[in-house]
């Protein structure tokens, strides 16, 4: 299987037109190029088979409903049929003149199906510009609000399929004013999500990501009064999320890093254990960014406490690998007594999905705050067999002998926001999208039997 033998792009970062001609001022040598990189050049594909990917230790992706309208089929990808059909969908979605609600419903959820179960670059290429446009037309009338939310949908699938500079531009006004004014909750949800896209895959240079965040944060802070929606916490969750997912392409996050901190632990109080989870995430990406691999040439002292082993690095066992960079929060010790309270919290208000959910969540996150350069579902345990720790242990399933480590919170943002677009098509776009491939740039292992003690 060649997916087992696929290497890591760990060196080159890919970056927008926009962002190349401001590396000269903006350029920065911490952190991990890969963690950092932003994919937007298209590789080669990459053929394979469409099984679907699994993520182990019960760690699961919220299904909102911009995903419930689709209901992708992985068998589509087998055939030559899917061909034909997304040739009428197209035209269909592009010639509005005398189409109707329910028809542009239709044709956008055929549309999402098929770029969701296969790989569609060759076929939509050269008709972006007029599939943006119609889908754009969709939104700013929000006709309907399932019309709306697959447009957006379908403007987050074309654009992960075949990325284009010129999208972020035209999309992200509109979505922003969106986000503010329209008076559906899953409305504004949606459009947070896609402005996350957009803005990933879309073009958009280090000012305008940093700017989007901002943007998040405010909705993050006033608790969704920034944008009319005082206390919903689903416009919250899911500007948290993408903020997360953003934060990933920032190499230095430190100037950002207060202001984010503040918001994300007044969260950590909030009565919806989706906030809290996903505000906690960010804190532990966080700490984990405060930390990056030495410079070239930086003189370091194995006395210094601000030096570290990289507990996942094998080769970090004979020196130190990660350096401290700066404190990522001032009163971690107040943050930690939070975590702890969390992580065996027990209210009989919460549901026992919920309890399990916050008590999991919280033990990873306490334990990277704690250890930042420990990743997502780490383990102290030792290994009988090899000695060391098992570190962290989650995993993406690919077929039936290929695993994924999530061995950071990065990885693990990159992934939940690919999943959130890609949902049941995520194997299919990593196997031969080379754009979803640069963004998770993670090498596939065999598992083995060992693997799951």
């Amino acid at each position: 299987m060649h997916d087992l033998r696929r290497q890591a792009l760990e060196s080159g970062k890919t970056v927008s037109r926009k962002a190349k001609s401001k590396q000269s001022s903006t350029a920065s040598s911490r952190g991990n190029s890969a963690a950092n990189s932003r994919p937007v050049s298209k590789a080669a594909s990459r053929a394979g088979s469409d099984d679907e990917g699994e993520l182990s230790d019960e760690t699961s992706f919220s299904v909102n409903s911009i995903d419930e309208m689709i209901a992708a089929d992985d068998s589509e990808a087998a055939t030559e049929a899917w061909k034909l059909e997304l040739v009428d969908r197209i035209e269909e979605t592009i010639d509005r003149k005398r189409s109707s609600v329910l028809g542009r419903e239709a044709a956008l959820t055929a549309y999402i199906r098929i770029l969701t179960s296969a790989y569609a670059d060759d076929e939509i290429r050269g008709k972006e510009i007029d599939l943006v446009s119609s889908f754009l037309k969709s939104i700013k009338a929000e006709t309907s609000e399932k019309e709306t939310i697959l447009a957006m949908k379908a403007l987050a699938m074309t654009l992960i399929t075949s990325p284009s500079d010129a999208i972020y531009d035209a999309a992200s006004p509109l979505l922003k004013r969106t986000i503010s004014d329209s008076a559906s909750i899953p409305i504004k949800s949606a459009a947070i999500h896609t402005l996350g896209t957009c803005t990933f895959y879309g073009g958009a240079s280090d000012d305008e990501i940093l700017e989007n965040m901002t943007f998040l944060l405010e909705i993050i802070s006033s608790d969704g009064h920034f944008i009319s929606a005082a206390d919903e916490p689903a416009p919250v969750v899911t500007a948290l999320e993408e903020w997360g997912f953003l934060a990933t392409l920032i190499e230095d996050l430190s100037a950002e890093t207060e202001d984010a901190m503040d918001a994300f632990v007044e969260q950590l109080a909030s009565s919806d254990p989706a906030v809290q989870i996903a505000a906690g995430e960010n804190i532990a990406l966080l700490y984990e960014k405060s930390y990056t691999p030495p410079e070239e040439n930086e003189v370091l002292s194995d006395s210094d406490d601000d030096v570290v082993a990289d507990p996942d690095d094998d080769s970090a066992t004979g020196g130190p690998r990660l350096v401290k960079r700066y404190a990522a929060y001032r009163r971690t010790d107040q943050l930690l007594h939070t975590l702890r309270d969390l992580a065996k919290l027990n209210s009989r208000a919460l549901s026992k999905k919920d309890k399990k959910s916050i008590h999991s969540n919280f033990s990873d996150i306490l334990n990277s705050v704690e250890n930042p350069t420990r990743g997502p579902r780490y383990q102290n345990a030792i290994s009988h067999e090899t000695g060391k720790r098992y570190g962290s242990r989650m995993a993406v399933r690919i077929h039936k002998d290929g695993v994924m480590r999530i061995d950071k919170w990065w990885k693990l943002m990159r992934l939940k926001g690919l999943r959130r677009v890609l949902q049941g098509g995520f194997v299919t776009h990593y196997e031969r999208n080379g754009v979803v491939f640069e963004s998770l740039p993670i090498m596939i292992t065999a598992d083995r039997k060992s693997g799951k003690e």
